[in-house]
């Protein structure tokens, strides 16, 4: 059995589906974390680098076939400032899988939708800030700041990550994974950024961290963005706290 749930029940009003589960014992499981960082990869040499020679595969593909096919949707929760939370599902339907990020607060009417990871990819969803910050939140979810950034890189697109960001995600793969060569690994996770790439963040005159993504729902000019009430709550459940690491 992958993963063990946890008592405590989800609730994302607004956001439909499941039924969701707890399972933070997949985060403990090595083989997890290569289909998870998949979509950040581009080609048969990143390949390599993050799942391991041809001949090694197998195992890392009967994982995810068989969390693919799990009755329940597993849920991880990643702990904001103020009571907020970002929650990372893996939405398990035959047809129309993938991973969703969902922003929520318990009083909120409705979770808020950020970025989607399958073959219709909605995103970026987070800055290399918010994602630092949110690895480093403190307070009880996805176990650790290791696995809080690994878990929340897919949905990264920043086209001014810091310097020493690198060093971080290369932390983080060598305590979470059994890659070979995790500072490689981490410039080219870094390089990719998911599916649509890097994107610009800038601030409206309100405040509002809003990007240039031509696929989120964090950038205005999109027709499908989330409405300007909305994109203020969302980037203020995620804004980087004063006592957060630096960047």
């Amino acid at each position: 059995m992958i993963g063990e749930p946890d008592a405590h029940p989800v609730r994302l009003p607004g956001y439909h589906g499941g039924p969701f589960a707890r399972r933070p014992g997949l985060l403990a499981d090595p083989l997890f974390w290569p289909g998870h960082l998949a979509s950040c990869v581009r080609d048969a040499a990143a390949e390599e680098l993050l799942f391991g020679p041809e001949h090694l595969r197998a195992g890392h593909h009967d994982f995810h076939l068989r969390l693919w096919q799990r009755g329940d949707w597993p849920v991880f929760t990643v702990p904001l400032a103020a009571g907020h939370r970002l929650h990372v599902v893996y939405r398990t339907i035959p047809e129309d899988s993938g991973i969703d990020y969902v922003v929520h607060h318990p009083d909120w009417d409705r979770a808020e939708l950020i970025a989607r990871v399958d073959g219709n990819f909605m995103g970026p969803g987070l800055s290399w800030p918010e994602l630092a910050a949110a690895a480093d939140a403190p307070g009880d979810g996805a176990t650790g700041s290791h696995a809080r950034l690994l878990l929340l890189l897919p949905a990264l697109g920043d086209d001014a990550v810091p310097a020493d960001a690198a060093r971080r995600v290369a932390a983080a793969l060598a305590a979470r994974t059994a890659v070979a060569a995790p500072e490689r690994l981490a410039t080219v996770l870094l390089d990719h950024q998911g599916l649509c790439g890097p994107a610009r963040w800038s601030m409206t005159g309100g405040g509002v961290r809003i990007n240039d993504g031509g696929y989120s729902y964090r950038n205005p000019a999109n027709r499908f963005a989330l409405p300007e009430d909305r994109l203020a709550r969302v980037a203020g459940a995620l804004a980087p706290r004063p006592e957060s690491r630096p960047a």
